[in-house]
């Protein structure tokens, strides 16, 4: 059988959540905090927040950007955002109010297509989001050539790219606040967890409090958010925005301490499956794969059918009867999805290359260790049933 996931995790971690357990400390304390210092150091950011997941981390950081004291995000401004993507890309932009343009991707690195970015951005454009899709980073130079002179806000989710490096930076690190998760299935596992990372001091502070309540308590006494008393007994419930619980869990942390240190070899391992799928699918006629940026992390493998849906389903079919499991690549053109009569949206152009993936791709898992006769099996199954 060839899996769709699976984690990491050795005696080290089981080892961590003991720890924890034993120290009868559940909620959100030095585990977490020495994480969130490690993981910044990792990726070479000034400030990074853990919360309960990605999405959370999504929420987080969008949140943030309607309370700074400069160039504020408000109800109503545009934002575009690839076509495909994940569910929680978009839904904070709507629960913040803002209008949303669906922009095409490019049909082999599966990020934005940057012809289609170039001609949406307008002069309402007040945010870009950038996902760096199964773990191949969007090519930032160009990006940040359409946005330099303006006062466009990138933020990037990064929450499927952990480990992928675009020009030497690591990516979730080229706009002002970049996303992180750490699900099951994801590069490395905290059970549920995600992260926002940030150089800039001032959503940092914003973060802390929203993640908490809203309150003043995880803020430092000089803050960019309000002035603190000295009096704990006040300071102990006194609220300042309109927050949200989205603290993780102490067990978070610690496993994510052990996690960290495996993330070289976690990529390693990734990225030399890669080199055999590559090998394997790009001689297989009719099957396009994803075209790596810079250094991707290689999340999973996509395959999109030149037949379309035919193709695939027969593929599907032959996939499930020998174990080898897969999904739509992410959420396919999300246009597509019933859920969008609830967004405030527009679709720039035609999705063309998006409505391709919807209707013809597929992804499956990679790992950390080696699979890559697993991956030769697979490749012979798609060759002999594209006949």
């Amino acid at each position: 059988m060839y899996k769709l996931a699976n984690t990491a995790w050795d005696d080290e971690e089981l080892e961590a959540i003991k720890s924890v357990v034993d120290s009868n400390r559940y909620s959100m304390g030095e585990c977490v905090s020495e994480f969130e210092t490690t993981f910044s150091d990792l990726v070479s950011s000034k400030y990074c927040v853990m919360v309960n997941s990605g999405s959370s981390a999504n929420l987080l950081a969008i949140a943030a950007l309607f309370y700074r004291s400069e160039n504020q995000l408000k109800a109503g401004d545009e934002v575009i955002v690839p076509a495909v993507s994940w569910s929680t890309t978009y839904y904070p932009l709507q629960q913040y109010g803002l209008k949303i343009k669906f922009v095409d991707i490019d049909n082999e690195t599966l990020n934005y297509s940057l012809s289609e970015l170039e001609s949406a951005i307008t002069e309402k454009t007040r945010l870009i989001v950038a996902v760096n899709l199964l773990g191949n980073p969007n090519d930032f130079q160009k990006i940040n050539h359409l946005i330099e002179n303006t006062d466009i806000i990138l933020f990037e989710d990064n929450c499927e790219s952990l480990g992928a490096t675009f020009s030497d930076k690591s990516a979730g690190t080229f706009g002002l606040l970049g996303s992180f998760s750490t699900y099951f299935s994801h590069h490395i596992s905290t059970m549920e967890g995600g992260m926002v990372i940030t150089d800039d001091e001032e959503l940092y502070h914003i973060m802390l409090s929203l993640r908490s309540h809203g309150w003043t308590r995880h803020l430092p006494f000089d803050n960019k958010v309000c002035t603190k008393s000295t009096n704990d007994f006040e300071e102990s419930f006194k609220f300042v925005l309109p927050g949200y619980n989205l603290r993780p869990l102490e067990m978070s942390g610690a496993i994510g301490l052990k996690q960290i240190k495996k993330i070289p070899e976690i990529i390693e391992g990734r990225r030399a499956n890669a080199r055999t799928f590559i090998d394997v699918f790009s001689n297989i006629d009719g099957v396009t794969i994803q075209k790596e940026l810079g250094a991707s992390s290689w999340f999973g493998f996509s395959m999109v059918f030149e037949e379309g849906k035919e193709a695939r389903r027969k593929i599907i079919e032959v996939f499930d009867a020998n174990g080898v499991e897969c999904r739509p690549i992410v959420a396919g053109n999300f246009t597509k999805n019933p859920v969008v009569k609830f967004l405030d949206y527009s679709i720039h152009g035609t999705l063309a290359n998006a409505n391709a993936i919807d209707e013809g791709g597929l992804f499956i898992g990679n790992h950390h260790y080696d699979v890559s006769s697993e991956l030769e099996n697979v490749g012979e199954l798609v060759l002999n049933n594209l006949r």
